[in-house]
């Protein structure tokens, strides 16, 4: 018996894949979620031995959750765009769904699933070794110079001065610099405490921000603010950040 899940933030397409998948007795399906970070949290606990993914959904992607995950389950994309297929394939998926898709194109995935279903056993599962060194690295490191990203199979490594803020994303936060985003497994309460306070402001519970990339500030309701940075991006900004912003920017 293979353990799926349904990672998919369109319901009529959830619904699709329970439907072909009650032809199957071999498949369990052990649950069903709408975007990335409630699906990564599922995979992690769960330990599926199948998922169906869409690419694009809310918070992160399909692909972005895969380079969360140090070993990851058969992977069945189920997505209505083609572009992506190339990609899909180079991150190990076991087939790549267009949709509208039929029953038959559902079971030739299926057919390919279970013709892997040996290799993804979560028997074998190991610690990553890579993943170990990186979390060492940054536990280690009192005041942050760098941090220290793993994205797939690549380590970036991403000095402090290229950040231009940090928003947070669950149990993750998103690193944003001039040459992308970055995900990471750390929490905002940690990069407020490590991060230069000459540099950075945590200027809401979502927010961090390097203070000269604050160009200005505008009034949002009542109480909070939005700031605009450099190149042109808004960050909402709470009363108490805005109290020290006006500190870090003598204003």
């Amino acid at each position: 018996m293979m353990r799926a899940l349904i990672i998919e933030d369109e319901a009529p397409a959830r619904e699709i894949v329970k439907t072909f998948m009650k032809s199957h007795a071999d498949i369990e399906l052990i649950g069903e979620f709408s975007d990335g970070f409630s699906g990564l949290k599922a995979i992690k606990e769960l330990q599926p031995d199948l998922v169906f993914l869409d690419v694009q959904m809310p918070k992160i992607t399909g692909f972005e959750l895969l380079e969360l995950l140090d070993e990851r389950p058969q992977i069945v994309f189920t997505t209505a765009y083609d572009q992506y297929a190339i990609k899909a394939f180079e991150m190990n998926a076991v087939d790549y769904l267009l949709k509208p898709f039929s029953k038959e194109r559902f079971n030739q995935a299926l057919d390919k699933v279970r013709v892997n279903s040996i290799a993804t056993k979560k028997a074998d599962l190991k610690e990553d070794p890579i993943q170990h060194v990186l979390d060492t690295i940054d536990e280690k490191t009192e005041n942050l110079f760098r941090v220290v990203v793993k994205k797939g199979s690549d380590i970036h490594m991403i000095p402090v001065e290229d950040i231009l803020y940090i928003e947070a994303k669950d149990d993750y936060v998103m690193i944003y610099t001039e040459k992308g985003r970055f995900l990471k497994e750390k929490t905002m309460k940690y990069y407020e405490t490590h991060l230069s306070t000459d540099d950075f402001v945590r200027v809401h519970r979502s927010y961090i921000v390097r203070i000269e990339q604050v160009k200005r500030l505008e009034p949002y309701g009542k109480s909070s603010y939005i700031a605009i940075l450099g190149q042109g991006q808004k960050i909402n900004v709470s009363l108490a950040g805005y109290k020290k912003l006006k500190e870090g920017l003598s204003f």
